[in-house]
């Protein structure tokens, strides 16, 4: 009961509470294709991700940063439209993709992962950008903060 009442809060506090700024990374690939990311830097985001949206901005995203490294699993609950997704290493190689993972507006959501190595951040992107981008495993990518 406990957990339900927290899972309701934190959702009531996505939706009714003050927004701040949210923190954008530019994530550069060898190709020089680009992905503005905002980070998932709250327990909220984190739950949530890009669920309850209508749309990602062109060249947009979600970076998720893990305290640890891990074989980290993700879900589509409540997306409205399909993501590419990447699975990333601390030293910021690529270590896992998987193109057009579909939104899931019903229960039971299939996860997505746990990729075959062990992977620090996950990065969620438009579908298609991983073709675009032409992404590669072991890929070295670089992160910026935008201020």
């Amino acid at each position: 009961m406990m957990i339900l009442l927290a899972i309701l809060m934190m959702s009531l506090s996505v939706f009714v509470g003050e927004r701040k700024e949210s923190s954008i990374i530019v994530v550069r690939f060898p190709s020089g294709a680009e992905i503005e990311a905002e980070v998932a830097d709250t327990p909220e985001k984190q739950l949530f991700g890009l669920a309850f949206r209508d749309e990602l901005p062109p060249n947009g995203g979600m970076l998720y940063i893990f305290e640890e490294n891990g074989l980290h699993r993700v879900r589509t609950k409540e997306y409205r439209f399909p993501i590419d997704i990447l699975w990333v290493d601390e030293s910021h190689h690529v270590v896992h993709m998987l193109e057009h993972a579909d939104p899931c507006v019903k229960d039971p959501c299939p996860f997505f992962g746990p990729p075959p190595e062990a992977a620090r951040y996950v990065i969620q992107a438009q579908v298609g950008f991983l073709k675009r981008a032409g992404v590669a495993k072991n890929d070295e990518l670089t992160y910026t903060l935008r201020m």
